[in-house]
């Protein structure tokens, strides 16, 4: 194995989910659970039962997606920079809302992608995608104009989709028909999904030439349309350092739920809109014009694809760099779209229901989230007279473990990853044990989020795509 191959290897080492962090929390918990288990029969038994419990089919998914990483880290040689840069055209697609006060992030972001992406792609583009006359249109135009791999697709605003389509959706089908018009919706050509806040660096462009080159290798029963890669958060692109540790988590689902649903062809829970590679023809055939209520378009496009390219999807090892919500409103107001968007989705019948059903319990128990929380339990208990908090069998205890010790491995796991790629590598000693004893905080932030959106949703509200700025 060659020096850099080497080097590559040992660095994959770290990335490869822990045991202990999961193992240690759920013994503990399931001794405690069962040495103070006391029968409890009440309604609040049973309330318990059910609303504690719920989380375990996604925890069962998330464990799966752990296991096949640790399995995949076996063959680390897969995971060495690919010999020969990949000649299928990438067009990286960047949609931006041009504001003065995100375009620094999108900055940061265009730049990566120059700076990186051509060491492994012989033919690339950068789109980045604005709305005609947006605030920051003079810049973006000046950021464009420093290398000829960038160009500026302005979405006109008289443009109409033909199911009405708005917000980024929109955005994004204008620029997938644009590339049919321009004769580019082929195999040979990939379009990767990139938010205006999040970068790329060389090891990100070596897994994705090496997924996709894969690609030209495989059979065509084994060939695969879509990837996904890990989303992660630098320490210094971090506003808030408290809204960074309750980032921890999504770096941990990146490597859990979308490892083993994503990772083995059917996306069902969903994707997220960075590091979504996609080819090109296939994303001619299902487009963007989800109606005027989508506001989780990538989430539905996974969904759709389900149904449409079944076991064509996949999970490759590369990660992309994110920024944090810079206030915990701005958290808030996040978690709030995606809850309001995605329980629309959950209803969606043009779906199929066994494409629905998973995402639909996973959403049940972020909007339950509230109800789960400790505090609130105690509460009820001590309103009802009685302390018991124990489920209605003894077994369920092994269950209600699971859940719990599943909840603190990501957040230590999610916190390990962000620390790998900040500045220096490593977490201060200090910060693996803040996030776990703020654990309790965040699940209530998180949860307020999902019901939030939950109760717009039913209210019938109007839909809003909220865009928060990440400074850098």
């Amino acid at each position: 194995m060659s020096r850099q191959s080497s080097k590559l290897a040992r660095r994959i080492d770290y990335w490869r989910p822990g045991i202990v962090p999961f193992a240690l929390p759920f013994t503990l918990l399931t001794g405690w659970g069962l040495w103070t288990y006391r029968p409890n029969g009440t309604p609040l038994g049973w309330i318990l039962t059910i609303v504690w419990s719920l989380p375990a089919i996604g925890v069962l998914v998330g464990l799966q997606g752990a296991v096949l990483i640790r399995r995949r880290h076996r063959r680390r040689h897969e995971m060495a920079p690919p010999a020969e840069v990949s000649n299928d055209l990438l067009i990286v697609l960047v949609p931006t809302i041009g504001r003065h006060d995100t375009y620094p992030a999108l900055e940061r972001s265009v730049q990566s992608y120059v700076e990186h992406l051509p060491l492994y792609f012989t033919q690339l583009r950068i789109d980045v995608l604005t709305e005609e006359g947006c605030e920051a249109e003079e810049r973006i135009d000046r950021l464009a104009a420093t290398d000829p791999l960038i160009r500026v697709v302005s979405v006109p605003r008289s443009y109409r989709t033909a199911n009405g389509t708005r917000f980024k959706a929109r955005a994004n089908h204008y620029s997938h028909e644009l590339r049919i018009e321009e004769g580019e919706a082929r195999d040979e050509v990939w379009v990767l999904h990139m938010d205006d806040d999040t970068g790329v660096g060389p090891d990100t462009a070596a897994a994705l030439a090496q997924f996709i080159n894969r690609q030209r290798r495989a059979t065509p029963d084994e060939v695969k349309h879509m990837a996904q890669g890990i989303l992660t958060y630098p320490r210094e692109h971090a506003a808030n350092r408290f809204t960074w540790f309750a980032d921890s988590v999504r770096p941990a689902d990146d490597i859990a739920r979308f490892r083993a649903l994503t990772g083995t062809g059917t996306p069902i829970a969903g994707v997220h809109g960075e590091l979504l590679v996609l080819r090109a023809s296939v994303e001619a055939t299902i487009g963007w014009d989800f109606g005027p209520k989508a506001i989780v378009e990538d989430a539905q496009l996974a969904l759709t694809f389900c149904s449409r390219y079944p076991g064509r999807s996949d999970w490759f090892n590369g990660r992309c760099y994110g920024a944090s919500p810079a206030t915990v409103r701005d958290f808030v107001k996040q978690r709030e779209r995606w809850s309001w968007g995605l329980v629309a989705l959950c209803f969606n019948r043009t779906i199929p229901l066994r494409h629905r059903w998973f995402l639909a319990v996973c959403v049940a128990t972020w909007i339950l989230g509230p109800l789960q929380h400790i505090g609130m339990i105690l509460a009820f208990a001590w309103l009802s007279g009685s302390m018991n908090t124990s489920p209605v069998a003894q077994s369920i205890v092994l269950l209600w473990a699971l859940n719990f010790a599943y909840v603190i491995w990501t957040y230590w796991e999610g916190l390990r990853l962000n620390s790998l790629v900040s500045r220096g590598g490593h977490r201060h000693w200090w910060e693996p044990v803040a996030v776990v004893a703020l654990i309790p905080v965040f699940s209530v932030l998180e949860g307020l989020g999902g019901f939030r959106g939950f109760l717009k949703f039913i209210r019938g509200e109007e839909n809003q795509f909220v865009v928060i700025a990440k400074p850098v």
